[in-house]
């Protein structure tokens, strides 16, 4: 099957984010960790790359993705998306803007947008700020973030310094008016020379408005949530085969286990939340782990009775985690949890479990690793943006869900669990 539509992302969690709102369009969705060795075969109309490229060095960063759309061109892809987080996850030297220019140089691209809006998830963009529900960017909880965080709110800001060419802004007002009003908009700041455009978006509707005029753009950038209208259109036009997702796939059986690294606000809450109704849960502490390694957290694992559900975190408050950062430096505290959290999904799945719960990007990426994943089927969503998805990891089938930090209601981990129950 020819791939139409290619998609790279910085991060796993994102990635799997993206592929389930394509997904629901009932368009089969694949996605791939990592860029394949192999030449394209069999692929999917729909093929998402993920990448572990968020904080990378930005020399790192551009090769990685050079080398994503070089492979989904050669499967095909028409059109294409560079997938960063809804909250512009970045600093002044970071990847979102270097990897965009590199990409549309490749691509002959004069111009792309870039619009990180959810509103299904509280994100949205106006007048070029971005807002966490009602708060600014910079006053919400992701000012804090261990190694991103962020602390202007506008997009126009904060772009700048990361691009060689101008930044403009079609605004709310523009997007209001509709496609053609949008795609006027557009052309008016191409023929000034401006190549990158923040474009507000602070409802579903105008997601639709910007699919609708962006959808011939040969790249396109942004959140997961304005791509999610583009599937539909395609389809309208012929350029998609009719709806033949792969929803129906047979769910992973087997036990389950949760894996929480991320330390953002809603993690927390729903790390509480999963606690409380009783689960095993046991916490790790990077400090103790540089010293000790993981053997204690594989030892309490493996005394975890099949029928339980065990949850095994280093979800902890901002102070606790800048704590731990001082002590052995920012990179080397996560890298330590991750490498826990990845040797404990091992263990889990050699054990017998077959049902993944991981929430934080980092992590995710370094458990996929770890169970050496290469390609994921995209199932139904848990919540918006959070989908299962099914692969094989030890030659088991197992079914695994990637949750970014923040998404997801306070009952996430019962909620995903449920929908897996026979």
């Amino acid at each position: 099957m020819t791939t139409f539509f290619g998609a790279i992302a910085d991060d796993l969690t994102g990635a799997t984010d993206l592929a389930g709102l394509l997904a629901r369009s009932g368009v089969a969705v694949s996605l791939r960790m990592g860029v394949p060795s192999a030449p394209p075969q069999t692929t999917a109309p729909v093929e998402i790359i993920a990448l572990k490229c968020r904080t990378a060095p930005v020399d790192e960063a551009v090769a990685g993705t050079r080398s994503a759309l070089d492979w989904l061109r050669r499967a095909g892809a028409q059109r294409f998306f560079w997938k960063y987080c809804s909250t512009f996850d970045s600093t002044p030297r970071g990847n979102i803007g270097p990897v965009a220019e590199a990409l549309m140089r490749d691509l002959g691209a004069g111009q792309t947008i870039y619009c990180p809006a959810f509103p299904e998830n509280g994100r949205s963009i106006f007048m070029g700020n971005l807002f966490v529900g009602e708060q600014p960017l910079a006053e919400s909880p992701m000012k804090d973030h261990p190694l991103t965080p962020m602390r202007d709110s506008n997009l126009i800001r904060l772009l700048e310094p990361q691009v060689g060419s101008a930044v403009g802004l079609a605004n709310r007002l523009c997007v209001a008016r509709g496609p053609e009003a949008l795609r006027a908009r557009l052309a008016e700041l191409k023929a000034q020379g401006v190549a990158h455009v923040i474009v507000d978006a602070v409802a579903n509707d105008d997601l639709h408005v910007i699919a609708e005029a962006c959808r011939d753009l040969p790249l396109m950038t942004g959140g997961s949530a304005v791509a999610m209208p583009l599937p539909k259109l395609w389809l309208e036009q012929g350029l998609l085969p009719e709806a033949s997702g792969n929803r129906g796939r047979d769910m992973a059986r087997g036990p389950a286990i949760v894996l929480s690294g991320s330390c953002s606000a809603m993690t927390n809450a729903q790390v509480a939340a999963f606690i409380a109704q009783g689960h095993p849960a046991l916490q790790l502490d990077p400090l103790d782990l540089a010293g000790n390694g993981a053997g204690a957290a594989l030892g309490w694992l493996s005394r975890q009775p099949g029928d339980a559900v065990p949850i095994i975190y280093a979800t902890a408050r901002p102070e606790s985690v800048r704590a731990a950062q001082d002590r052995l430096g920012r990179e080397r505290a996560g890298e330590i949890v991750e490498e826990a959290l990845a040797a404990c999904a091992v263990a889990a799945r050699d054990q017998g479990r077959r049902q993944f719960v991981v929430a934080g990007g980092e992590t995710s990426g370094a458990v996929g690793r770890a169970l050496e994943i290469e390609r994921l089927d995209v199932g139904r969503e848990i919540a918006p943006g959070v989908p299962w998805c099914f692969a094989e990891s030890g030659g088991h089938p197992i079914a695994i869900t990637l949750k970014s930090g923040n998404f997801g209601a306070e009952s996430f981990f019962e909620d995903a669990l449920g929908m897996l129950d026979p």
